[in-house]
């Protein structure tokens, strides 16, 4: 009687209020696709980690006490997604560092597949559906070119679980061959999703980092932002 009651307790203090604390569920999804050469993938796997750990993206992630729950990705055809980072809830600066070093460390698994963004946006959606109970959810999508391989993005929305899920873009605009001219209204049109969802432009992969710096800031901190203003027009 007595373990039974103490396995429930630690069951209780376990998962609601966990649920309760966590703010946001965050997932980066990051694009490994043909079109991305060695170079360029470096310098968008380093440059997250940096972002990471950059001072104003530290500060965004502990503005408020309810620490937010972090998974990374990796993605290129219809069946090639691989996870760098599985859920992490970041309560200190310690683990954000952590996960920063994992993901700068991390080797890409593939350079031979399209881009497959709709089926990269279902792997998000059904990583969420076992991520820790948070007041939001949202996945921080990056490519530097449209979806050329199995269903788009429209066709995810569709049969996956977003309902309760943004989807912010973050552009790569290359200049060389897989930088396309329409790429922005493509993603504008077709990848964001839910209140609030925005763009982020990276001008080349040697602008990554300071984007996704930007990026991050603007979804952590407005996240924030937007309670607060609720709380006061209440």
């Amino acid at each position: 009687m007595i373990r039974w009651i103490t396995s429930l307790g630690l069951f209780v203090a376990g998962s609601p209020v966990w649920a309760e604390q966590c703010r946001l569920a965050l997932v980066l999804a990051m694009d490994v696709s043909t079109s991305v050469d060695a170079t360029e993938d470096a310098l968008q796997r380093k440059g997250l980690a940096a972002a990471l750990i950059a001072p104003e993206i530290q500060e965004a992630f502990f503005v408020s006490p309810q620490p937010v729950a972090l998974a990374v990705y990796e993605w290129s055809g219809s069946f090639n997604q691989k996870l760098l980072l599985d859920w992490q809830i970041i309560t200190t600066t310690a683990d954000l560092v952590t996960a920063a070093h994992r993901i700068g460390i991390s080797e890409r698994s593939t350079s031979d597949y399209p881009t497959a963004m709709g089926h990269a946006l279902a792997y998000g959606a059904t990583l969420l559906q076992r991520a820790p109970g948070c007041l939001s959810q949202t996945i921080d999508i990056s490519g530097d070119g449209k979806n050329n391989d199995g269903y788009g993005p429209q066709i995810a929305y569709k049969h996956f679980p977003f309902e309760n899920t943004i989807v912010n873009g973050l552009v790569i605009n290359a200049a060389d061959f897989e930088g396309e001219i329409d790429l922005i209204p493509f993603f504008q049109q077709n990848v964001l999703h839910g209140p609030g969802a925005f763009l982020e432009i990276a001008e080349g992969f040697d602008d990554f980092e300071r984007a996704m710096r930007r990026k991050l800031e603007r979804e952590l901190k407005g996240l924030e932002l937007s309670a607060l203003q609720t709380e006061i027009a209440d």
